[in-house]
């Protein structure tokens, strides 16, 4: 579960059992109506789909979440008006996108949820993400972020289909 934190509306609370770990959320908070560049995270219950992680900078988890070694050709398509909206793409690719292999750190492990994956529509919000924190707890576009050392234990626990909840 992914809850706001009472002091700021891009701060979070993870619970996993009895386990709670800190966390950022995006920029302006929390929606039901989640829309693409918003800053927003997704008021929603999403399973999760698989990940991705940096081999050159963090080690495969151990998970039993299936996870891919990022690849300097990944990028994550956000244009709404592509065809591979909210879609793993390779490089070179024209549209509007992210490289998974970001220089800041924030995808060496990152899970993707399944927002706006599985039933697909424009404009809904793209590359919703659990990743890894910038320091000083900076907020999201829309993810959920949680300190490298979290995500290990985070990891240990899930697996394809688990669910995460913003609420």
């Amino acid at each position: 579960m992914v809850r706001q934190a009472p002091s700021k509306i891009n701060r979070a609370i993870v619970q996993l059992g009895h386990l709670t770990f800190p966390a950022a959320i995006g920029r302006n908070g929390r929606t039901s109506m989640k829309r693409e560049g918003d800053g927003k995270s997704p008021i929603s219950t999403m399973r999760l789909l698989h990940g991705f992680y940096r081999g050159d900078r963090a080690g495969k988890a151990m998970t039993a979440l299936p996870m891919t070694r990022i690849r300097k050709s990944m990028l994550w398509c956000d244009a709404p008006s592509d065809p591979n909206y909210n879609r793993l793409v390779k490089a070179p690719f024209v549209s509007s996108h992210e490289e998974m292999t970001r220089t800041d750190g924030l995808y060496d492990v990152c899970l993707v949820l399944d927002w706006n994956i599985s039933s697909r529509r424009r404009h809904r919000g793209s590359a919703i993400f659990m990743h890894l924190i910038r320091p000083g707890f900076e907020p999201t576009a829309g993810c959920v972020a949680v300190r490298p050392r979290d995500m290990q234990r985070i990891l240990t626990s899930v697996r394809k289909g688990s669910r995460i909840r913003i609420f």
